[in-house]
C-alpha cells in the first residue's frame, strides 16, 4: 500500500509538472505573438512617419485644395487601425493571457477549447470600428480646417476642449466602471464566459467595448499633439497600460484628470 501511494503521488506530481510546463509554453507562445503584433504595428507607423506619407495625404486633403478620395480615406483608416492595434494590444495582454489559461485548463479536462486568437480578434474588431470613427472625425476636422497637415489641432479651443473633456472623464463613474472590468481579467472571463468560437469572439467584443469606453477620450488626445507624433502616441499607449496595472488606479485617474483639465484651461486661455 505505501508503494502504491508513493507511485500515485509521483504520478500526480509528474502530471502537474507537465501541465505547468504546457501552460508556460502556451503563455510564452501567446506573449510572443502579442509582442510580434505590437512590433509590426509600430514598425508600420515608424515607416509612415519616415516617409511622411500620411502628412502628404493630409496636405492633399486640406480644404483649399481637395477633399479626400476613397483611396486616401482607406489609407488613413488603415493607419488608424494599425495605430490602435499597436497601442492597445499590450494593454490587452493580461486579459488575453488569462483567457488562454482558462481555455488551456478546459482543454486539459477534455472540455471544448478555443484559441486565444479568436478572443483577440473580437477585441481588435471593436478597435477597428473605433478607428473608422476616428478617421471620420479627422475627415471632419480637416474639412473645417481644424487640423494642420501634421494632424495637430490648429484651434486652441479644440485642443484645450479635448484636454478638459478627457480630464473630466477621468473622474467619472463611467470611466471607473469600464476600467474596473479591464483591470480584473479573471473576474471578467468568469462573468462573461461563452462557449465555442463565436462565444469567444463575443467575449472579445465585450471586453473591447469596455476598453473603448475607458480609453476613447484618451485616444482623442492624439489630435492635441499630433496623430503621427510617435512620442505622443507612445506616451498615451504607456498611460493606458499604466491605468490597467497601477496599484491605485483611482488616485492615478484623479491626478491625471486634474493635470489634463489644468493643461486644457491653460491652452484655451493662452
Amino acid at each position: 500500500m505505501p508503494d502504491l501511494l508513493a507511485a500515485s503521488s509521483i504520478t500526480t506530481e509528474a502530471s502537474t509538472s507537465t501541465l505547468e510546463t504546457l501552460l508556460l509554453r502556451d503563455r510564452a507562445v501567446i506573449a510572443a505573438g502579442l509582442g510580434g503584433i505590437t512590433a509590426i504595428s509600430w514598425f508600420y507607423l515608424y515607416q509612415e512617419v519616415q516617409s511622411n506619407h500620411c502628412v502628404r495625404m493630409a496636405e492633399m486633403a486640406m480644404p483649399h485644395m481637395q477633399s479626400w478620395t476613397l483611396t486616401e480615406f482607406s489609407l488613413m483608416f488603415m493607419m488608424w487601425t494599425v495605430m490602435m492595434i499597436g497601442m492597445m494590444t499590450p494593454s490587452a495582454a493580461p486579459m488575453v493571457l488569462t483567457f488562454a489559461r482558462v481555455s488551456h485548463n478546459r482543454r486539459m479536462r477534455e472540455r471544448p477549447y478555443v484559441p486565444a486568437s479568436i478572443f483577440l480578434a473580437g477585441y481588435l474588431t471593436v478597435w477597428t470600428l473605433f478607428s473608422l470613427a476616428a478617421t471620420l472625425a479627422q475627415w471632419g476636422f480637416h474639412a473645417s480646417a481644424l487640423l494642420s497637415p501634421a494632424m495637430v489641432a490648429t484651434s486652441r479651443w479644440l485642443g484645450g476642449g479635448l484636454l478638459i473633456a478627457a480630464g473630466i472623464f477621468q473622474w467619472s463613474p463611467l470611466k471607473r466602471a469600464c476600467l474596473t472590468h479591464c483591470r480584473t481579467p479573471f473576474h471578467f472571463i468568469m462573468m462573461h464566459w461563452r462557449e465555442g468560437g463565436w462565444g469567444a469572439f463575443r467575449m472579445g467584443i465585450h471586453h473591447g467595448a469596455y476598453c473603448v469606453g475607458c480609453c476613447w477620450l484618451l485616444m482623442c488626445l492624439l489630435f492635441v499633439a499630433g496623430v503621427m507624433n510617435l512620442a505622443w502616441v507612445a506616451a498615451i499607449s504607456a498611460f493606458v497600460l499604466l491605468e490597467k496595472i497601477a496599484p491605485r488606479p483611482i488616485l492615478v485617474n484623479r491626478l491625471t484628470g486634474a493635470i489634463m483639465i489644468a493643461a486644457g484651461i491653460w491652452m484655451v486661455s493662452s
